[in-house]
């Protein structure tokens, strides 16, 4: 199977099966993966129209192709210190329930399967028992990376999103 999701990434070498399928990309030292099924293509930094009365890690909105989406800034989402953009900077724009948003990560690295036997469960940190957007420990031969929970990370709850339509002219 071969899919071209975005600048030289494909999906090759895969069982097929995308529910073990994951986009692996680094913030900071971390590496951290999204399922592909979530994955709708990797862009380079486009501009980013600045919204106010959001959450500092929104970094606003950009217009990709007619459609304006919102950009989420992953180092500042996750309490990181900011660094400016560079040329191995990018966009992953994901897909949930038919709305698109854009990730600012600090590199893109690879396209792995990652089977269930090899996905720990994240650590009890809350006491509550919700495990915030991690969904597990996903381990191969070299590395462990942070599987997060696309559907929490993009819920309106988490990113505090509600963007006015008059404010989302501003990225036309």
């Amino acid at each position: 199977m071969t899919k071209q999701i975005g600048h030289n990434l494909q999906l090759d070498g895969t069982d097929g099966d995308i529910d073990h399928t994951y986009l692996i990309f680094g913030v900071e030292k971390e590496d951290y993966a999204v399922n592909i099924a979530h994955v709708i293509e990797i862009i380079g930094i486009q501009k980013i129209s600045e919204v106010p009365d959001v959450p500092p890690f929104i970094k606003g909105v950009t217009n990709l192709r007619g459609q304006v989406i919102p950009v989420m800034d992953m180092r500042l989402r996750f309490n990181l210190p900011w660094r400016d953009y560079d040329d191995r900077t990018i966009i992953i724009v994901l897909e949930l329930e038919g709305l698109s948003t854009g990730l600012v990560v600090d590199r893109v690295n690879e396209v792995l399967d990652i089977q269930p036997q090899n996905i720990d469960p994240p650590p009890n940190w809350h006491r509550n028992g919700n495990q915030g957007v991690i969904n597990g420990l996903g381990k191969t031969a070299e590395s462990v990376s942070i599987i997060l929970n696309v559907p929490r990370l993009l819920s309106e709850e988490n990113m505090m999103l509600t963007t006015p339509p008059e404010l989302m002219a501003v990225a036309g």
